[in-house]
């Protein structure tokens, strides 16, 4: 005879907990969630290693074989998601009437084992109805089955026994027979036939109650009555019961069956995991005909709705055959783990996905809720390490710096120290030496490298200087001495890296002038010009080099006229023009100024000439000590007379000896005129012309 009747729940170790339990201290690292049939807890990771309270007097020290026996479950990972499961139908939940279901939890910080130290309490009430015929439910540790019930079988409230050091196995007394209620008397499990009472079932390390309306069956995954079967090509692991309850003369038999996926059901690529769970799955039905009503993913026993899953390119297909679900490696709500396997440096990807189908069968009418919390993590995936030598190409020889970058890592690992062949320092005392040792992180935040820059100046480097060749050489050894969190797993990864560099000379700057020009000269000598060029202002551009640059073998001449824009006039004189041409050698990298030249020459030039016409010409020039004349604004004696042509560097005039207040003398038979050329009410520049009487 199978019976499914509806929901409930039922305290199996100990007496169920009071909401009101004595007030402890608070914090925020302590949230729980109602998630459909399990309560999720999201810890701090500072409480991986606590004592659990359930009460206000008992500590329990939940073991992993007792999680497993009361439905618990832990996950702790390196990015602190550290997570707290509990089944609602638990060892340790106060049920009200199978709809409410209260759990209250303090935890002890690690190290604190006296009873008057502070503890850390949460509760959280969960509301579930209605239950379905069956409900099963695969976790990490355990897989679990809890199916509706006649409605005359009792609960028995059950408390723990044996005290505060009681362990798994003696938690519970068998059931008791009560007025007009039916007895739990025996358990017999398929396909081994094999029998056994309440007390003997639980010492074996299962879990077998029942509440007002519900039996509730937990098993260790791997359990002696355990058994695999192939479905739909996927193995699955098996537990499959019948419990038999008395009454007098009258015997009922309530059938119970997990069914779970195992490991085996997801395949790798090192892009995507694909899992793949029955559709149909064998053990559970009774018929083929069946209705899948619901199927839903999410991640860590949270459900995601349709948009989160896009966002994240989870993919759920349902086949004919399976439900296939597609997880890309490195998708939101996984996290990378950094191994080392024979002094190789590898990465697994964990994730834990859910599936929840909800189905009914069409001939019997009893509906199923399936939920699967199903870890997975990838096979071990090779990440080669690197050392990254940005050196001669990134790095000039005035720098003379090995610029290294050694990844790339997960988060979880720290570089610790650097050996060379004279020291081992820590990255403190390299970054006091000038190593700048920094960690790099990618723009996701999700990977980094590990940067550092050595001087070819520094004593950790070997220099050889090959003389017949004209080259040194530069080689820098080390080992990095690293570890991974949290378990501190150290490895090391070596590295020779090495520079071969010309000798380096210098290159020089020389020049000259004729009557027009500058000559300058720039001589790099045995290496390729490594520098950009700054005539005055202006850097050496292309189009500047075709017009003004002689090029040689080792060497390049600019020639400009004395004139050019890029030169500067320093003085002025009757008859000549002292002009000057700054030119820099600059660091392309920089800017740092590697050579400067000035070369400052005086030119013969005539700036005032008289006509036989009677006119004359002045040629105002603007110098260095005067940045903020305007030629433009300079005018003769009389200020009505401006020049014939200004830019911001000269000014021209033209006019008659007769005109613009030009006044004249006789010096020596010589007749002079005279005018000046100035800033109004300013004198600024006086210049003379002289011609002999005869010419007057």
């Amino acid at each position: 005879m199978i019976i499914f009747l509806s929901s409930g729940l039922f305290c199996l170790l100990m007496a169920a907990v009071g909401i009101q339990a004595q007030q402890t201290p608070s914090i925020n690292d302590l949230n729980a969630e109602c998630l459909g049939n399990v309560i999720r807890l999201s810890v701090a990771p500072l409480f991986e290693d606590v004592d659990a309270f359930f009460n206000d007097t008992q500590i329990i020290n939940l073991t992993p074989g007792l999680a497993t026996q009361c439905g618990f479950s832990f996950k702790f990972d390196p990015m602190g998601n550290d997570m707290f499961f509990a089944s609602l139908q638990n060892c340790f939940s106060q049920n009200m009437d199978d709809k409410m279901f209260s759990l209250v939890m303090q935890f002890r910080l690690p190290g604190n084992h006296m009873t008057e130290d502070p503890v850390y309490r949460v509760g959280k009430t969960c509301s579930y109805t209605p239950w379905t015929s069956r409900e099963i439910l695969c976790d990490r540790n355990y897989m679990e089955v809890s199916v509706r019930t006649l409605p005359d079988i009792q609960t028995i409230p059950k408390q723990p026994t044996g005290g505060p050091k009681a362990r798994s196995g003696n938690f519970w007394r068998g059931a008791e027979a009560v007025a007009s209620g039916y007895k739990m008397t025996a358990v017999v499990f398929s396909p081994s036939k094999n029998v056994m009472n309440v007390d003997e079932v639980q010492r074996k390390g299962y879990a077998i109650a029942n509440t007002p309306t519900r039996l509730v069956l937990r098993s260790p995954h791997n359990a002696e009555e355990t058994y695999l079967q192939n479905v739909a090509g996927v193995p699955m692991r098996v537990l499959s019961t019948s419990t038999f309850f008395e009454q007098k003369w009258l015997v009922t038999r309530v059938d119970a069956t997990a069914v779970c996926p195992t490991p085996e059901a997801v395949a790798f690529t090192p892009e995507v995991i694909t899992w793949y769970m029955p559709k149909h799955i064998d053990p559970l039905f009774s018929s083929d005909a069946f209705t899948m009503l619901e199927v839903y993913m999410g991640i860590d026993a949270k459900r995601l709705d349709t948009e989160e899953m896009a966002a994240r390119n989870y993919s759920v297909l349902v086949t004919e055959a399976h439900i296939i679900v597609e997880i890309p490696v490195g998708a939101v709500g996984g996290y990378f783990k950094s191994h080392i396997q024979d002094d190789q440096y590898f990465v697994t990807y964990t994730i834990e996905p859910m599936l929840e189908l909800l189905w009914i069968e069409d001939v019997s009418h009893e509906n199923t809720s399936y939920k699967v919390l199903f870890p997975i993590t990838t096979p071990p995936m090779a990440r080669p390490l690197q050392v990254r030598n940005y050196t001669p190409l990134d790095t000039v020889p005035e720098q003379a710096v090995f610029v290294l970058e050694l990844g790339t890592f997960n988060l979880d690992v720290e570089l610790l120290n650097i050996t060379f062949p004279t020291m081992v320092l820590t990255v403190a005392e390299c970054n006091a030496r000038g190593f700048n040792v920094q960690e790099q992180r990618s723009p996701d935040n999700t990977l980094k490298t590990f940067r550092m820059e050595v001087p070819f100046s520094d004593p950790v480097v070997f220099k050889e200087r090959r003389a017949e060749q004209g080259v040194t050489t530069f080689t820098l050894q080390l080992i990095y001495g690293l570890v991974i969190f949290p378990e501190y797993a150290p490895f090391s990864h070596s590295a020779v890296v090495d520079a071969v560099l010309l000798d380096i000379v210098p290159p020089s700057v020389t020049g000259n002038c004729d009557q027009e020009n500058f000559h300058i000269t720039v001589d790099y000598r045995n290496q390729e010009p490594f520098f950009v060029v700054l005539v005055g202002k202006r850097l050496l551009n292309h189009e500047f080099a075709q017009q003004y640059l002689t090029e040689g073998d080792t060497d390049f001449t600019i020639t400009l006229p004395f004139s050019s824009p890029d030169a500067v006039f320093e003085s002025v004189h009757s008859s000549s023009v002292r002009s000057r041409l700054d030119v820099a050698l600059l660091n392309p990298y920089n800017n740092m100024t590697i050579k400067y030249f000035s070369l400052a020459c005086s030119f013969l030039k005539t700036l005032t000439e008289c006509f036989s016409n009677g006119t004359m010409t002045a040629l105002a020039v603007k110098v260095e000590s005067a940045p903020g004349l305007n030629p433009g604004q300079l005018t003769l004696s009389d200020p009505a007379c401006g020049p014939t042509y200004s830019d911001d560097r000269f000014a021209y005039f033209h006019f008659t000896v007769n005109s613009c207040g030009t006044t004249r003398k006789f010096i020596n038979n010589v007749m002079l005129y005279e005018n000046e050329i100035s800033l109004p009410d300013e004198l600024e520049v006086k210049l003379n012309a002289t011609t002999s009487s005869e010419e007057e």
